[in-house]
This record gives C-alpha cells, sequence and structure tokens, in this order.
C-alpha cells in the first residue's frame, strides 16, 4: 500500500498530466496522422511515443524545480503564470476543441515512415508539448520541504507520469477501436470534460500562487 504522501501526490499529479495530454482525444488525430502505415508499424510507434512521452515528463518533473532556481524564478510567479497559461488554455479547448484538433492534425501530418517522426512531431509537440512540460515543472516546484516526504512525493509523481505514459501507449495503440466506440461525438465529448477539468485546476493553481505573493504584504511580513 502506497504510503499518505505517495497517494497524495499521485492523485495531485496525474488528473493534473492526464488532462493536459488527453491521449484519448490525441488517439483519434494519431489514428489520422498514422493512416498510411501499417498496422504493426502504428502499433510500434504508439510504444515509441508513450515511451518518449515518459522521459519528457519524467525529465521536467525531476529537474523543474532546479531550472526555477536556476533562472531565479520563484514558486508564486510561475503558480500565477502557469495558472492563466493553463485556464486559457483550458478555455480555448473547452469552447472549440476542433479548431485545436484540427491544429494538431497540421502539426502531425500523415506519416509514411516511423524513423523519424515519433519523437518530433508526435511526442513533441503534440502529446507532450509546452503545455504539458509547464504542468510537470508546476508539480515538481510544489515539492514538499520536509526532506522526510521528498522522496514519498517524487515517488507519487512519477508513478503518476508512468501511468499517464501507459494511457498513452493503450490509446494509441488501440486508437482504431476507440474511434469506432466513441465516434466523433464521444470524442468531442471526452475532449470538453478534459477541458473543464483542466479549467478548474488553471484557476486553483492561480489562486495559489496570487495567495503566495499576496500573503506577506496582506499580513505586514
Amino acid at each position: 500500500m502506497l504510503p499518505h504522501d505517495t497517494a497524495s501526490a499521485f492523485l495531485l499529479a496525474f488528473p493534473a498530466l492526464f488532462s493536459i495530454v488527453n491521449p484519448i482525444a490525441g488517439a483519434f488525430i494519431f489514428r489520422e496522422a498514422t493512416a498510411q502505415a501499417n498496422d504493426r508499424d502504428r502499433h510500434r510507434l504508439a510504444g515509441r511515443v508513450a515511451f518518449y512521452s515518459l522521459l519528457v515528463l519524467l525529465t521536467a518533473l525531476w529537474t523543474g524545480s532546479y531550472v526555477l532556481a536556476f533562472f531565479g524564478i520563484s514558486l508564486a510567479a510561475l503558480r500565477i503564470a502557469g495558472g492563466i497559461v493553463l485556464s486559457l488554455f483550458a478555455w480555448n479547448l473547452l469552447s472549440a476543441p476542433e479548431q485545436r484538433e484540427a491544429r494538431k492534425q497540421e502539426q502531425a501530418a500523415p506519416v509514411t515512415s516511423t524513423d523519424d517522426v515519433a519523437f518530433f512531431p508526435l511526442t513533441l509537440p503534440f502529446t507532450t508539448g509546452p503545455g504539458t512540460i509547464s504542468v510537470a515543472i508546476a508539480l515538481s516546484s510544489g515539492h514538499p520541504n520536509n526532506e522526510a516526504s521528498w522522496v514519498p512525493f517524487f515517488i507519487g509523481v512519477t508513478v503518476a507520469a508512468v501511468c499517464v505514459a501507459i494511457t498513452i501507449w493503450i490509446a494509441y495503440r488501440f486508437a482504431d477501436k476507440l474511434s469506432l466506440l466513441l465516434g466523433t461525438n464521444g470524442s468531442r465529448t471526452v475532449t470538453r470534460l478534459s477541458a473543464f477539468l483542466l479549467f478548474c485546476i488553471g484557476v486553483q493553481i492561480l489562486i495559489t500562487g496570487a495567495s503566495d505573493a499576496l500573503g506577506p504584504l496582506l499580513t505586514g511580513h
């Protein structure tokens, strides 16, 4: 059984990462992007994209706080900026997910060979783009100061990243079946639900950042 700190970190990180990656909606675009590839190549490509996505997530999660320290960026500033970006991103997705899907389809042009497209553009920026990296860095920067809770926290967010990578692999691997199961309307419904959850997360991050920045001023400390 996972320790409480690890479980809490997982429950914080997994919904945030899953919502921004949105592998269910991405599976439909992946299917279109790899329409000219055979089933064997498509399945192999799905595994490579999931693996590269995991590397991107883990790099951002494990080194994000150090990147902030190097550039002298406070956690409050990151939370405020990240909350604004995530809220706007989610609002645009919630308002017009079809337009965002069309932009992703343009980025992920039809694949005829799987040799050099797994990382770019199918992993970056298609699956784990700047928004995903920002969320991962924000999560990394929120690690507890207590050294005893540090390891359980990073175990939790690492497990969350692994689970997201697994969902990417499953969704992309079975993109054809998902398309038949959900259809166009079902895909758009899932996208909108994920966007609303992401919007709430963005607002919460913004509120937390504003509280961190304004708290000392309001209390006079």
